[in-house]
């Protein structure tokens, strides 16, 4: 992955945030996923009254890839409207993980400053698929 991809994720992913729909936690995001063909998927996060109903901007960016035939990613951007990078919740950590367990991603806030993960450093010991009647 180059510098010029680092830069066009966080820029998708700034975009999409400005779509976010947050009336009550008034915290938006968005997210930018690089898949392996080159496309970017973006995705933004969508609240709604019934909190439980709510989705975040990285499940958003997955879930629209998958449906538009992409599985394959090599990196994400997630930006945030606060001064520091916030990396994603652990369900997103979760749902990423099933798709992209060597993904990079980039957390980038309201200044200039870059933060750069492997996935495995979000999240150390993933939940794995496993065989009913075997343990996990």
């Amino acid at each position: 992955m180059t510098q010029d991809d680092r830069t066009r994720l966080v820029a998708a992913a700034r975009e999409a945030m400005t779509r976010s729909h947050s009336p009550y936690s008034r915290f938006r995001v968005g997210a930018a996923l690089l898949g392996a063909d080159g496309r970017v998927h973006t995705g933004t996060n969508v609240e709604n009254a019934s909190y439980g109903l709510s989705i975040c901007a990285e499940r958003t960016a997955v879930f629209k890839a998958v449906s538009e035939g992409c599985r394959d990613f090599v990196a994400a951007a997630v930006v945030t409207d606060t001064d520091t990078p916030t990396p994603p919740c652990g369900a997103c950590r979760q749902v990423l993980q099933e798709f992209a367990p060597g993904l990079v991603i980039h957390l980038a806030g309201r200044g200039d400053d870059i933060e750069t993960f492997r996935l495995a450093e979000l999240l150390p010991r993933p939940f794995d698929s496993f065989t009913p009647g075997e343990a996990p």
